[in-house]
C-alpha cells in the first residue's frame, strides 16, 4: 500500500459545534504531511480520531491499514504521537520515564531514548516537574521516536523549543521520510512547514480547503496584482477568460490596486491590458504558503465551499523540498 492514512467522510459533532464536516484525505507513505489551520479549525480533533482517543460521529479512517478504534493496541505500537500539551508523570525522573515506557515496546527503546535526551542536553536525574516547558517537549519527542515508529503524528511539536533545536528537529523529520517513514505534522509555524513538507492540507471550519503536493501548489498558485485608472470601474473576471481554469481564492482591493490569489492562473498580461482599458498594469508571481493559507481561511470562497477538488486524492509524490 502506498497510503499511510486514508480518511473518508469524517465528521465530528459536539453539542453546538461541528468540529469536522466531511473530511476526505490521503496521506502517502514516506512523506512529511503538514496539516495547517487556524485555532478551532479541527486539526486536534482530527488527530485525536486518528490516534483512537476520539470516536468520530461519521466516516471512516485507516492508519497503516488498521482501524484506530478496533485495532488501537496494535496501531499504537507502530505510531508515535506528541500532543500539543503532552501529559507526563511529574514525579518521575527523565531516565525513569524512559525506562517505564520501554516496557510497552521492543528491545532497544531505552538506548534510543537515552541517546535522544542526551542529544537534547537533558539532565537524566532531574524530575519531570522541575523541567521547563521546552525541556518537557523534548522528553515527549524523545519518547515518541525511541521505538522508531512507522508513522509519527505531531500536534504543534515545536512549541516551547528554542529556534536552533526547532530547526534541527524539523530537519530530522525530512530524514525520517527519506527512510520511508511518514510524518503527519500539525503546526502554526508556516515558514518551518514550507521548508520540510512534501504535502500540505489546509483545514478551515472543519473542512479541507486544499490538499496537494507543495511543489504543485508552488506551480499553480499565483498572486496577481492590477493597477486601475478608475477604482469604480468593473474588475476583470479572470475565470471567464477563454480556456481558463483559473479560480480566484482571495481578493483584496485598496484604492486603484486589486490583489488576487489565483489558482491555475495562466493569463496573458498583454491580453488583459488590451481587453480592459481601465487596467494600467499587471504583475504576477508565485504565491507563498502563508498567502495561500490566508486565502483559504479568509478568502471569498472559504466560508461556503472547498477551494480545491483534489482533497480526496493527492496525486503523485512530490520531490522533497528542503533547504
Amino acid at each position: 500500500m502506498n497510503e499511510c492514512i486514508v480518511i473518508q467522510g469524517l465528521e465530528m459533532h459536539f453539542r453546538g459545534c461541528d468540529a469536522l464536516r466531511g473530511v476526505d484525505l490521503v496521506v502517502p507513505r514516506g512523506s512529511v504531511f503538514a496539516l495547517l489551520g487556524e485555532n478551532g479549525a479541527g486539526k486536534t480533533t482530527l488527530i485525536r480520531i486518528l490516534t483512537g482517543f476520539q470516536h468520530p460521529s461519521k466516516g471512516t479512517c485507516r492508519i497503516l491499514g488498521l482501524d484506530p478504534i478496533s485495532d488501537a493496541l496494535a496501531l499504537r505500537r507502530r505510531i508515535g504521537y506528541v500532543a500539543d500539551a503532552p501529559a507526563l508523570y511529574d514525579w518521575m525522573r527523565v531516565d525513569e520515564i524512559g525506562w517505564f515506557a520501554s516496557s510497552f515496546y521492543p528491545e532497544g527503546f531505552v538506548d534510543r531514548y537515552r541517546e535522544s535526551v542526551l542529544r537534547y542536553d537533558l539532565p537524566l536525574d532531574r524530575k519531570i516537574k522541575n523541567l521547563s516547558k521546552g525541556q518537557r517537549a523534548k522528553v515527549a519527542l524523545s519518547l515518541s521516536t525511541a521505538h522508531d515508529p512507522e508513522l509519527l503524528i505531531l500536534d504543534e511539536p515545536t512549541s516551547g523549543l528554542d529556534p536552533l533545536v526547532r530547526r534541527e528537529f524539523m530537519e530530522s523529520m525530512v530524514e525520517r521520510a527519506a527512510n520511508g517513514q511518514t510524518v503527519l505534522l500539525s503546526s502554526h509555524q508556516i515558514s518551518e512547514v514550507e521548508r520540510v513538507a512534501d504535502y500540505i492540507a489546509i483545514l478551515h471550519k472543519g473542512k479541507v480547503q486544499i490538499a496537494a503536493p507543495l511543489s504543485d501548489l508552488r506551480d499553480s498558485i499565483f498572486e496577481v496584482t492590477i493597477s486601475r485608472a478608475d477604482p469604480l470601474a468593473a474588475l476583470p473576471d479572470l475565470t471567464q477568460q477563454p480556456s481558463s481554469t483559473a479560480q480566484v481564492l482571495y481578493e483584496q482591493i485598496e484604492g486603484r490596486q486589486v490583489r488576487w490569489i489565483v489558482k491555475n492562473y495562466q493569463g496573458s498580461h498583454e491580453k488583459l491590458l488590451a481587453e480592459w482599458p481601465n487596467v494600467l498594469a499587471v504583475r504576477s508571481r508565485p504565491a507563498t504558503l502563508e498567502e495561500l493559507f490566508i486565502a483559504c481561511t479568509r478568502g471569498m470562497n472559504s466560508s461556503s465551499s472547498s477551494v480545491s477538488s483534489t482533497q480526496s486524492g493527492i496525486g503523485s509524490k512530490a520531490d522533497r523540498q528542503a533547504s
